[in-house]
């Protein structure tokens, strides 16, 4: 990066810290780094209101943290991440990520969601990220990774370049609710029951103005879906609009189980929700949802990418006895 601070090959970051407890980093600017902004490793404390601006590689790297508060601060033009709180194996974390701005996040390094994240969660548990205002990332505002019992809530994201809001691999519970996500090209996905990723409950969110196009050749049917579940989880209560593949994916191939989707608002989206009837795959409800302009029908089963039903809104799902529907409208 033209202009940047060359750090020492010893040095992580402009400001290296380990093995700390009660830190307090607050009103501080960190600019124009050649690598990361802060890299912290098994520290407890807070870091408040400092800008952190024109690094290279990560803002702030936070690993094996006790409790870390990461509260207002603003994190601009990075090359591969925001704010990331990071463990060497699975454990809990207990970090808050509260009410930053952060901003135009790229992913030099390429990849398919490694980088380019806003806030990046990996291994760690009980992470709360709330409240922050995350736009322009390369891919998700916000991704846990085998975070377990994350919970994502009332966020604002606009522009992320693949999905907004992301818990996939290996978690087990994560609650995202109340967020508004503007452009992307997915909204939400809860994601990889493959690996063991279940448990959600994803609820009163907005999400509008998808994208067909992604950052990479999507290996599933192409981008632009409001929200993707598949296990142990409920969609309830969330507004999807203009969403070129679908307002709704639940499950993948066989990877279904136990999935309501209620009471959600689906208008201006290909198909309302697509539902996987691939043999195998474990129960779902869909009802009281209200579908408006879905050309490609309101709710159509699915064998992997392609439609194997008519619109089951209006044919029944007698021959899909793992489907319940009751009390949809489409208008």
């Amino acid at each position: 990066m033209a202009g940047s601070c060359r750090l020492p090959v010893q040095a992580a970051a402009l400001l290296d810290i380990e093995d700390t407890r009660h830190i307090a980093i607050e009103d501080c600017t960190f600019a124009n780094s050649g690598g990361n902004g802060l890299s912290l490793r098994r520290t407890q404390g807070k870091i408040r209101d400092c800008a952190i601006t024109d690094i290279a590689d990560y803002a702030l790297y936070a690993l094996d943290s006790s409790g870390l508060d990461v509260i207002e601060n603003t994190v601009s033009d990075c090359g591969n991440g925001g704010i990331l709180i990071h463990r060497r194996a699975p454990g809990s974390d207990g970090s808050r990520v509260s009410g930053n701005r952060i901003s135009r996040i790229r992913a030099d390094r390429g990849g398919t969601g490694q980088y380019g994240n806003g806030i990046n969660a990996y291994r760690a548990d009980n992470l709360r990220v709330s409240d922050n205002e995350v736009t322009d990332c390369a891919f998700s505002a916000i991704r846990g990774n085998s975070a377990g019992n994350l919970q994502i809530s009332g966020n604002t994201c606009l522009r992320s370049g693949e999905t907004a809001l992301y818990a996939e691999f290996a978690f087990q519970g994560a609650v995202i609710t109340g967020n508004l996500v503007d452009g992307a090209a997915h909204g939400i996905s809860m994601a990889n029951f493959d690996k063991g990723g279940r448990l959600c409950a994803c609820t009163g969110n907005i999400i509008r103005n998808l994208s067909a196009d992604g950052p990479y050749p999507s290996p599933m049917a192409g981008f632009g879906i409001g929200i993707n579940v598949e296990a142990d989880s409920t969609v309830t209560g969330n507004i999807i609009e203009n969403a070129p593949l679908a307002g709704i994916r639940l499950g993948w191939g066989p990877f279904l189980r136990n999935v309501t989707a209620s009471g959600n608002v689906i208008r201006k989206a290909k198909t309302g929700i697509i539902v996987s009837v691939v043999e195998g795959t474990g129960s779902a409800v869909i009802s009281g949802n209200v579908f408006e302009d879905t050309p490609s029908g309101a709710v159509v089963g699915h064998r992997w990418a392609e439609p194997a039903t008519g619109d089951l809104l209006h044919s029944g799902n007698e021959e899909v006895p793992h489907l319940t529907l009751a009390g949809n409208r489409a208008g």
